[in-house]
């Protein structure tokens, strides 16, 4: 069993915690938070678990993974610390606020011999892996293209919170970007070479609820952005993130092969239909999930790299962050942008129950 300690409580802990507890191969030992009262309530609905501060945190022995949930601006001084007390990271994506900090990351648990995970794990879900399995297995031939896209008005209309989103590391593209651009290294493989074009609507958000409802928040970031991406393997994939829509009936990702095409479920989701129509088919086929982990959820791939695998890798988590911001200087310089890491498509993720992988 893996201890693991938590920096940082807010949202999205609560997902990861559902994921995590039930787990047999890791244990919460302790958590942290800028908000002590926030650790202390976390801790007593745990088991065993200490409510401590970070710097305890970081510096307590028994801890063997660090467990980054802060905001994107602290991901790599959470990161970097936790390497330099010797420790694994999972972090929420992005991996940090920019590549050269991601850089920093990576080189630094490289040197200490730790190794860096980090999210979307979604992709290790059944929805994605489903339509990985059929494209390793032939079904659509050799792939050719792809699409995906994401459409929203914007998270201020629900997050009581919303101001990362649209400052330095948020974003659309940084902020829903990971799990679409995952996904499409996945499926693809890795990119060479991206293009970009963005916009941005309006200087300032309006909080749509909770205590700040009203309150206008500075836009500091683009809200919209296409893109193109060149992947090693001769496949051309399209990319739109955008907080300045509405609503899309666009599939989330389409995949095109010289003898199918494929329709991927939202990779925000860990599960979903995947529905293949082969050349001369006259329908859509729904197929049944061959592969990845069964009701799975955030954390899963935390819950992976300590049994080994590390599907949901730094490497992973630094290509995709490449590309992104990649995208950001193409839209911003007009030019084409070479990409300068690239990374090996991890291994298939067998179907595997939910009893298997909380090792009960």
């Amino acid at each position: 069993m893996t201890d693991i300690g938590i920096v940082g409580l807010g949202v999205i802990s609560r997902q990861y915690l559902d994921t995590l507890l039930p787990a047999s191969r890791v244990r919460i030992a302790a958590v942290a938070d800028l908000d002590p009262a926030r650790a202390a309530a976390a801790a007593e609905g745990i088991p065993g678990c200490r409510a401590l501060t970070t710097a305890e945190l970081l510096e307590d022995r028994s801890i063997h993974t660090v467990l980054n949930l802060t905001i994107p601006a602290a991901h790599a001084e959470i990161a970097l610390a936790a390497i330099a007390h010797g420790k694994d990271v999972y972090g929420e994506k992005p991996l940090a606020a920019t590549f050269a900090d991601a850089a920093r990351i990576m080189d630094a648990a490289t040197a200490a011999g730790v190794r860096v995970g980090g999210a979307p794990d979604t992709v290790l879900g059944t929805g994605v892996q489903t339509a990985r399995a059929a494209i390793d297995g032939g079904r659509i031939g050799r792939p050719v293209s792809a699409s995906a896209m994401w459409i929203s008005a914007g998270h201020e209309s629900w997050h009581p919170q919303p101001d990362f989103y649209y400052r330095e590391g948020g974003g659309p593209l940084l902020d829903m970007g990971p799990y679409y651009v995952t996904s499409l290294v996945q499926l693809l493989g890795p990119v060479t070479a991206v293009s970009g074009a963005s916009s941005r609507s309006r200087d300032e958000r309006v909080i749509g609820s909770g205590p700040r409802a009203g309150e206008r928040v500075p836009v500091e970031v683009d809200t919209h952005l296409t893109g193109i991406l060149h992947h090693a393997s001769g496949a051309v994939s399209t990319v739109t993130m955008s907080f300045d829509g509405v609503r899309s009936t666009a599939a989330p990702i389409e995949v095109h092969g010289v003898d199918g095409s494929l329709i991927v479920p939202d990779p925000n989701n860990f599960a979903g239909d995947v529905q293949l129509h082969a050349r001369g088919g006259g329908s859509w086929e729904t197929l049944e999930p061959s592969a990845g982990y069964v009701d799975s959820g955030r954390g899963i791939g935390l819950v992976d790299l300590v049994a080994g695998e590390g599907r949901a890798s730094g490497a992973m988590a630094l290509h995709v962050l490449e590309v992104m911001t990649a995208l950001a200087a193409s839209a911003a310089s007009g030019v084409r942008e070479p990409l300068t890491t690239t990374v090996e498509r991890p291994s298939l993720v067998p179907l595997t129950p939910a009893e298997a992988w909380r090792g009960r």
